[in-house]
């Protein structure tokens, strides 16, 4: 009987013995690894970091902060690995002992020890050694950049020296394979090179190349064109190669050549007022004339001044003052003052400096007279007065023995002071006659003819043509004054330009 119940607790501690080593063979301890992978130098957090151990468990990514978690895995020794394309692999290795986990932080660093440089840019246009390039050069060269990803990163700089006084220009971050240099001085060679830079190499150098400008052109035509709400003067020859004169970005106009001078005067705003500037031909070594006393009168766009013939002296209206003043700045004068306190809008000097054509007109513009002073204001001569209508364009013949001038003929008056039918006429200051050349060059209907002026020779006058409607667009003309009734008179000579001026 005890041998049996020996036998029957034997049996069941082998049972029980049996059950719990399957229990214990059945269930797996498991672990958690947490981590975040950041760029190595920034600490700036990773996306999307695909992260996965060896031996294999399973694979995650990170979030947009960088952080990642494997869940349920196994306890034991593993490499764990972080992998982002443009970064270096980077590997680790974890001991997961407990079910409380590990947590791990991965640096990538930029996968720069594989990436290729640019290619040494070649300069395309203007070919080296190139001469007779204009004012304005567009830059050209080309580039590229073995690694796929560094075409959007890829920038250039573009360094210029002239070799008038050795002044470098650059310009950086330039994301296209050309640039447009601009304002270049005639007769001056520049050099130039391009380096590029992928933002990851060494940036990477062209070869220097040289061009020259052309010497400057003995331009005779000068007008204004508008962008926005400035003027800028154009130099031009007839068959219409010209260049900027001046900048777009300040507002000048009313440009006139003294030949014996060497320089154009204009008009030009500076902080509000309008002052007389100067320039060489080629548009450079700018001067203002005037300071103290500014160009003043009504509307600023039919203010006008005149040179002296020897190019010295400028005459100049200041409200219902004429002034004289050296070209350099010095000898203001007061040469005359309106008895009646009319403003003196526009002038002009013969050649012979014995006379002074004057234009005055109320504060709207009107009651418009024309007459002539000598330089002491003696008032020698009356051209036109008592006419309604708005009245301008003063330019005297080479001999001084003629006049022209504009009225509009319909004596349309209002607050805009618009005119409906301009005409240019010829005054011989002799006979006291005038002459409608409008009439007779067949001026088209519904338009005015303004701004006239002699060529040099007298033979022909340069003047703008445009629609009365007071938008539409400038154009300048020529026209032969031995030519009468024929509308073929008119030549084309600018299109969308006014304010011309012909030496």
């Amino acid at each position: 009987m005890k041998t049996l119940l020996y036998s029957l607790l034997g049996s069941l501690l082998f049972l029980f013995c049996i059950s719990c080593r399957e229990e214990l063979v059945g269930k797996v301890t498991t672990g958690t690894i947490t981590g975040k992978v950041v760029q190595k130098g920034t600490n700036t957090p990773l996306a999307n970091v695909k992260i996965y151990t060896s031996p294999t468990t399973q694979t995650v990514f990170t979030k947009t902060d960088g952080t990642f978690i494997l869940e349920n895995i196994p306890l034991g020794d593993y490499s764990l690995k972080a992998e982002l394309t443009g970064y270096l692999s980077t590997f680790q290795g974890v001991n997961v002992k407990t079910q409380d986990g590990i947590s791990v932080v991965f640096e990538l660093s930029d996968d720069d020890s594989l990436n290729s440089p640019p290619s040494i840019p070649i300069l395309l246009t203007p070919l080296d050694q190139s001469v007779d390039q204009p004012t304005s050069v567009n830059l050209t060269w080309s580039c590229t950049d073995p690694d796929p990803g560094d075409s959007l990163k890829l920038k250039f700089k573009i360094i210029v020296k002239n070799s008038l006084n050795n002044i470098v220009f650059e310009k950086e971050n330039i994301k296209v394979k050309n640039y447009v240099l601009d304002n270049l001085i005639f007769g001056v060679t520049y050099f130039w090179q391009v380096v590029a830079d992928d933002t990851v190499n060494t940036p990477v150098y062209s070869a220097v190349q040289q061009f020259k400008v052309s010497d400057t052109p003995n331009n005779r035509f000068h007008y204004v064109k508008k962008a926005g709400a400035n003027y800028y003067i154009v130099s031009s020859d007839e068959s219409g190669l010209n260049f900027q004169f001046t900048p777009s970005s300040v507002n000048s106009w009313r440009p006139k050549l003294n030949n014996a001078a060497g320089l154009i005067a204009f008009l030009r705003t500076v902080s509000g007022n309008t002052q007389i500037f100067t320039a060489k031909k080629d548009g450079s070594d700018v001067r203002q004339v005037t300071t103290t006393q500014p160009v003043l009168g009504y509307n600023y766009d039919d203010l006008d001044f005149s040179w002296s013939t020897n190019g010295s002296e400028l005459l100049y209206p200041s409200f219902n003052k004429l002034y004289k003043i050296n070209k350099d700045g010095s000898g203001l004068a007061l040469v005359y003052t309106t008895s009646d306190g009319s403003f003196i809008t526009e002038c002009d000097w013969s050649n012979d400096g014995s006379k002074i054509a004057l234009k005055t007109n109320d504060v709207n513009g009107y009651n418009a007279k024309i007459y002539i002073i000598d330089p002491l204001g003696n008032i020698l001569q009356t051209v036109l007065t008592g006419q309604l209508g708005a009245a301008g364009g003063l330019n005297f013949s080479i001999a001084g023995d003629s006049l022209l001038f504009t009225r509009d003929i319909s004596g349309y008056e209002n607050l805009n002071h618009r005119q409906l039918d301009s005409h240019i006429f010829l005054y011989n200051l002799s006979t006291n006659v005038s002459t409608d050349i409008s009439l007779l060059g067949q001026k088209p209907g519904g338009s005015n003819d303004l701004d006239p002026r002699f060529s040099p020779n007298d033979a022909e006058i340069i003047f703008m043509n445009t629609s009365n409607d007071g938008i539409s667009v400038k154009n300048i003309y020529k026209m032969t004054l031995s030519i009468v009734n024929n509308a073929s008179a008119r030549t084309l000579l600018f299109s969308d330009a006014e304010m011309p001026d012909w030496e």
